[in-house]
């Protein structure tokens, strides 16, 4: 976060200077006034200036946006970044990737590229707060999408465990994908799942349950 420290004839010169340096609004930092200064005699013997501390205010939601900006301006990779405000809330934030021809660049394959985006922006903001702050990044509508394919998966291949009778092993996924592997599958009786391996090797496999 930005913090100047800075000196003029008066409290409220001081904060403007600071403000002008940082480029910062006055909304946007705090304020700490470590000497209010002093005229002196007749404002010509001991005269001291005024001694503030101005501190931009750490918006974990803006800074994340210019995070995100920031990683995909130093790629060269054109995508808008926007904040949905209808998912976003004091815990969270959900940031949604919108572009047309390099947006498969940015989800990479299986939303790879996409998850790694979203883990280095919700260190960089974690860093800065007391508590923790989760951060979604999506891609116009990626992660819904691929979410559906994987309950198909799911559906699909618990049958296929059912029909032969035998354990059917799905290949490596992320944490959040077996997720919903095992979630969707809590929804059939005839079979369970569980997760071996380690990460990020980590695979679901799916069992039929003796009837």
């Amino acid at each position: 976060m930005k913090s100047i420290k800075v000196e003029a004839k008066n409290v409220e010169k001081a904060v403007k200077k600071a403000l002008a340096k940082l480029e910062l609004k006055r909304e946007e930092v705090e304020i700490n006034v470590i000497d209010k200064g002093s005229k002196g005699l007749l404002g010509l013997i001991g005269t001291k200036d005024a001694v503030v501390e101005v501190k931009e205010i750490f918006d974990p939601i803006k800074k994340g946006k210019e995070f995100l900006e920031t990683m995909l301006a130093k790629a060269k990779i054109e995508v808008g970044v926007e904040v949905l405000v209808e998912k976003t809330n004091q815990e969270q934030v959900v940031y949604n990737l919108t572009g047309d021809k390099e947006l498969g660049l940015v989800i990479g394959h299986r939303g790879e590229t996409l998850d790694a985006m979203q883990y280095l922006t919700s260190i960089y903001l974690n860093k800065e707060l007391e508590e923790y702050f989760r951060v979604l990044l999506d891609a116009e509508g990626y992660r819904e999408r691929r979410k559906q394919t994987l309950e198909r998966l799911a559906s699909r291949l618990a049958a296929k465990a059912e029909r032969k009778k035998r354990k059917v092993v799905l290949e490596p996924m992320p944490p959040h994908e077996r997720r919903i592997i095992h979630i969707k599958l809590k929804e059939n009786e005839n079979v369970k799942s569980y997760s071996e391996g380690k990460e990020p090797y980590r695979k679901v496999m799916i069992e039929p349950l003796a009837n």
